[in-house]
């Protein structure tokens, strides 16, 4: 008997008969027999890879044979979009079998919210803040709206357990099995990610029921088209994509809203229909966009990642790259949103307006030709989301056991990993400073935690997670773009400098409340034309854009212009080698190159200031240090100290960044401190650059001592 004719009958026949089907996909495939029996799944493809039915379809079949009533089935998205996008399907697919399918999230009226809780769908496709919401708004209700749930299904998991939204997630998923009274199966929708089997674990949680990672062997290198580009600016890069494709449907990503109103205002002059796509534009108008995009041939949608996720644009022959994402998991979500029809190959088209984006470019496509992608890694010591939940707790409850808590929370992984002594610091903290009180051994909001999280307020327990971790950089009244906002985190001892849009800034001013960096032109690089400064990078990606730098050709084709540019790029930086790092004088000043990421080098310079040497600031590739330093000084700050010092060194961050952290009140303050630093610190990194000394070089090239200095 094939996996197909196990499931249920009727889905068989209306996967042949009303979608046309003649075969399942791989995944699909093999996803039915551990679906069926109950396994918890990780199932990963490229987008549009037919995730969503490998799910679906054999729990769908479990709910006919087992005769599943009330809601029996969770569809968690991260972006209400891709919500709004899978009801259709889903919903078509339910209705076909006799079910309903029914969404919720925080652009459903209250009207249809009403009517789903008194007449449950079999299946609900929701946010987990939504879930939250009817957790503790509708208390009364939810314990009988959720008593039949049987399992789980998240959508672009990846997605969630990068960020504190995954331990949200992960801790409404125990709250719900409580109520459920029942074991749920979890299944989780990736794309391809690095460490597979541990982003399964972190879903799992506290079940002991199998799991098991579904993957197919994904495309290699060989059946794609992937080509990297130089063309020097914006401008360039529309005139490029205005003459190549004609007739075909482009998707061009960009990483900056900015860059892409910009490069949507040149092609609308060059003749092509464009149509944009980002975060800062209005719902329907974004969704308008999209939709004439999915209807047109011959035109172009400029987007940020707002279009990485599998929201459907209908399909797609072509999609650009102007200059390069961050990481090769983010490529991956790009490449995979072409190649959908028979006979079209994935592809991406890199066009590099300068010299940074070009190596970022290249280092990224060196790690997908080595097959490395970055393993999703949830945020270590997720202490602010634990007293969030304690307060969730009681206001779903009307108060909570002073021990109970641990009952409904305490499985959840993150939680799991604290100390009884960090759990009871925690709720100790937030009696004392009246956020919690306690009464007759129940915990209840005090008069502190009415004020701000309860009543009317209760809404801000649900808006830490959504928020993107960006600053907005202007020059005066011109916005020139946004940067990570992990760059003003770390504590500086001078004056940071940033590099954006190919030119250096000295910011001046940051306003933390709205999220703002006032910069002035800063002419402190001299020589150097790149600072690798703005969103941290991965420790891995540093090092394969050194490896491009020494010689080694990223994975794919590269163009002339593009080879040309990289061999300026080369001979600019011929002293770097792969076996080493590098302190070196030149003009500028006096550099540490270690190619580490920004969070490894801060925490460096903070050890060597701490050792008397004067660091004056970390980026993404070098530590600086005072021009008057000697080498010798950095030499003897480094004497003595090998890999496993890693372990005690920390990323500085800003007073006013613990500040920043939702529920950071509810926290005491070496705790906050502690997370944030422990979050900013990279120690694999910092083991790797420690674990072979650094090379001492002139400016001339050759060896250094302090004679020299």
């Amino acid at each position: 008997m094939s996996a197909f004719d196990r499931l249920h009958p009727g889905l068989q026949h209306h996967i042949v008969n009303s979608l046309g089907w003649r075969a399942l996909r791989p995944l699909q495939e093999r996803a039915i027999d551990p679906v069926l029996a109950g396994e918890h799944a990780l199932l990963i493809a490229p987008t549009a890879g037919g995730k969503t039915e490998a799910a679906f379809f054999p729990l769908v079949s479990r709910m006919l044979e087992q005769d599943w009533r009330g809601l029996t089935l969770l569809y968690v998205c991260p972006l209400r979009a891709l919500l709004n996008n899978l009801a259709i399907r889903l919903g078509y697919y339910c209705g076909l079998l006799g079910r309903r399918a029914e969404l919720w999230h925080g652009d459903v009226r209250d009207s249809a919210r009403r009517r789903i809780l008194e007449e449950p769908p079999d299946v609900l496709l929701i946010t987990p803040e939504s879930v939250e919401v009817i957790l503790v708004s509708r208390r009364d209700q939810a314990p009988r709206f959720f008593r039949d749930l049987r399992a789980v299904v998240v959508d672009e998991v990846h997605a969630f357990a990068g960020d504190d939204r995954g331990w949200h997630l992960l801790s409404v998923m125990e709250r719900l099995t409580r109520l459920a009274g029942r074991d749920l199966q979890r299944l989780g929708l990736s794309a391809t990610v690095g460490e597979p089997d541990k982003l399964l674990g972190w879903l799992v949680g506290s079940s002991s029921a199998p799991a098991r990672v579904i993957a197919p062997s994904d495309v290699t290198t060989a059946d794609v088209d992937v080509m990297l580009d130089y063309v020097g600016s914006l401008d360039n890069a529309a005139t490029v994509i205005s003459r190549l494709h004609g007739g075909e449907k482009r998707l061009v990503f960009c990483d900056s809203r900015s860059r892409v109103e910009e490069i949507g205002a040149r092609l609308r002059e060059l003749g092509v229909e464009t149509f944009v796509s980002h975060g800062s534009l209005g719902r329907d108008e974004r969704h308008r966009a999209e939709q004439a995009f999915a209807q047109a041939r011959d035109c172009v949608i400029v987007a940020t990642s707002t279009l990485e996720l599998g929201i459907d644009v209908g399909d797609l022959d072509r999609v650009i790259q102007i200059d390069a994402p961050w990481t090769v998991a983010s490529f991956l979500q790009r490449l995979g949103r072409t190649g959908r029809r028979p006979g079209i190959r994935r592809n991406c088209l890199f066009l590099t307006t300068g010299d940074e984006a070009l190596l970022r470019a290249a280092g990224i496509l060196r790690l997908w030709g080595d097959g490395f992608v970055e393993p999703v890694k949830p945020p270590p010591l997720p202490f602010h989301i634990l007293a969030q939940q304690i307060m969730a707790l009681a206001l779903q409850y009307g108060g909570i056991g002073t021990r109970a808590w641990t009952e409904h929370l305490g499985g959840m992984p993150g939680f799991a990993a604290m100390s009884d002594d960090e759990r009871a610091a925690i709720v100790a903290f937030m009696l004392e400073s009246g956020i919690l009180a306690e009464d007759g051994g129940l915990l209840w909001l005090g008069g502190r935690g009415e004020s701000e999280f309860g009543r009317r307020h209760f809404m801000e327990l649900f808006t830490t997670f959504i928020s993107e971790p960006l600053v907005s950089v202007r020059h005066g009244r011109q916005h020139l773009g946004q940067v990570d906002a992990s760059t003003f985190a770390l504590r500086h001892e001078e004056v940071p400098v940033i590099l954006l849009g190919g030119r250096s800034w000295t910011v001046t001013h940051i306003d933390w409340d709205d999220r703002i960096a006032y910069v002035e032109p800063s002419p402190q690089l001299g020589k150097s034309r790149w600072l690798g400064g703005g969103v941290a990078l991965h420790y891995e990606l540093c090092q394969a854009i050194k490896r491009v730098l020494t010689g080694t050709d990223p994975a794919g084709k590269i163009s002339n212009r593009a080879k040309e540019q990289l061999a300026v790029e080369r001979a600019e930086y011929d002293w770097l080698d792969t076996q080493s790092t590098v302190v070196k004088r030149d003009a500028t000043g006096i550099a540490w190159w270690t190619f580490a990421g920004l969070h490894a080098n801060a925490a460096l310079a903070d050890f060597l200031r701490r050792r008397g040497v004067n660091a004056t600031k970390a980026d993404n590739f070098r530590v600086q240090f005072d021009p008057d330093t000697q080498t010798g000084a950095i030499e003897h700050g480094l004497a003595g100290v090998g890999p496993d010092a890693a372990a005690g060194m920390r990323t500085p961050i800003e007073e006013k960044t613990i500040d920043d952290l939702k529920f950071a009140q509810c926290l005491p303050r070496p705790m906050a401190e502690r997370e944030l630093e422990e979050r900013l610190t990279d120690r694999p990194a910092i083991a790797g650059v420690l674990a072979r000394p650094p090379r001492l070089l002139t400016d001339a090239g050759g060896q250094s001592g302090d004679s020299n200095d």
